[in-house]
């Protein structure tokens, strides 16, 4: 299989099934994941457990329809990613039920907060979800001959996005010692650029952060917060923000706020979803978004 034809089965599979290529450029199927020839994973986001209001009334059962789904892949992603608002209110209860769910993953899960996750203080996310090694809540790593970034950029809710001088310099510092070559994966609860401003889809510093990774030769952005499918590009960095699995928003302006979107019940589970991502050496994530 040539390495187009690779993009296109992965895009279309969403297995996430790991190849490696031979010395005569042709890849070859191999059972398991995260090899050092390549990656794939799978991007969850915007559970709200704890949101009670017809837009959905059962969130939990929408996060387990979509661990079911997860598990249910034939091969399993080398982890699962959580970008942030597992919970509605940050409440002890909603923590307990949304760990229950996620512990229930086959596949080794990593979490994000949103704004929703630190409502009053982030200590109730930082004990249910903290990352061993990340005290302030961002951190870095390598796997499958990819640098992944994953940020914290909740600090100014209220308003928008917000990374913060001290998480800014980490990730100026940890890029800085990063290859030119290396496929270069971030994640982020908010949009890092410009999606909507007037609704605070936007971070305010994040510009650092995207003159940082325009060095890279391949870079993806992976997002929540908005709560349906957007894809845009700048340069070498493209970025995706997910689906949720609890309820949609609006599109961008077309509604006099943001906040949870009535559908009928008949197509709740076509806007909701989940997504896996694919790496091949050297090259951006192909991307797979799957509704429920």
């Amino acid at each position: 299989m040539k390495r187009d034809d690779f993009l296109k089965h992965v895009a279309w599979t969403g297995t996430g099934i790991a190849w490696t290529l031979s010395a005569t450029g042709v890849f070859n199927a191999t059972p398991a994941l995260a090899q050092s020839d390549g990656i794939s994973f799978v991007q969850i986001s915007d559970s709200h457990i704890g949101f009670a209001r017809p837009e959905n009334t059962d969130v939990a059962g929408t996060l387990q329809r979509t661990v079911a789904a997860i598990n249910a892949m034939p091969v399993q992603p080398a982890f699962v990613v959580h970008t942030g608002d597992v919970t509605h209110l940050a409440k002890p209860t909603q923590f307990d039920t949304a760990k229950q769910i996620l512990g229930t993953l086959k596949a080794p899960l990593i979490t994000l907060p949103g704004e929703h996750d630190v409502i009053g203080s982030p200590v109730a996310f930082m004990a249910a979800f903290a990352h061993a090694g990340a005290p302030d809540g961002w951190f870095s790593w390598d796997q499958g001959g990819t640098h992944f970034l994953a940020l914290v950029n909740v600090f100014n809710f209220e308003i928008d996005g917000k990374l913060g001088e001290k998480q800014l310099a980490f990730v100026e510092n940890d890029l800085a010692a990063q290859k030119k070559s290396t496929p270069i994966v971030v994640f982020a609860h908010v949009p890092l650029y410009a999606l909507y401003p007037p609704w605070g889809w936007t971070t305010e510093d994040g510009a650092r952060v995207m003159a940082a990774l325009r060095k890279f030769d391949a870079v993806t952005v992976l997002n929540g917060h908005i709560h349906q499918i957007v894809q845009h590009t700048d340069g070498n960095i493209k970025f995706a923000t997910a689906a949720s699995t609890a309820y949609p928003q609006p599109a961008p302006g077309t509604a006099p706020k943001p906040g949870p979107l009535m559908v009928p019940q008949s197509r709740l589970m076509s806007v909701l979803g989940y997504r896996s991502v694919a790496i091949a050496p050297n090259t951006t994530a192909t991307i797979a978004d799957r509704s429920l």
